[in-house]
């Protein structure tokens, strides 16, 4: 188990190299630009590039921190075995819908969230 979480991690660590970078020079480039949040929406509202994009980095994410985490605590504390597990295998979850809701309320049409 321990081999695969390393390799998930490295893999993951790969993917969120590419996507902060990606998502840091978008932002630069719209503070730059001095883009208002109407015009950004405007321009992520429906794009399917950006709701993929935005999927990876949370997926990524959601794999990347439960197993960091994890090696903290077991490192740090004495906490060990299957309730650890348990426990950050909730939290990967809750990172994932936490960020699938985040990057749907900026992809999905403002109509969506008025009925």
């Amino acid at each position: 188990m321990t081999a695969i979480l390393f390799v998930a991690q490295r893999v993951s660590a790969g993917v969120l190299a590419f996507a902060v970078t990606v998502h840091l020079v978008t932002i630069l480039y719209a503070v730059r630009a001095g883009l208002t949040a109407e015009e950004i929406l405007g321009r992520t509202r429906e794009n399917l590039w950006f709701l993929a994009f935005y999927l990876v980095f949370v997926l990524a994410i959601a794999v990347h921190a439960p197993i960091g985490l994890r090696n903290i605590l077991r490192e740090w504390t004495h906490w060990r075995g299957r309730s650890l597990d348990i426990a950050l295998a909730v939290f990967a979850l809750a990172l994932v819908f936490l960020g699938v809701r985040a990057a749907l309320a900026v992809y999905l049409p403002i109509a969506m969230f008025l009925r």
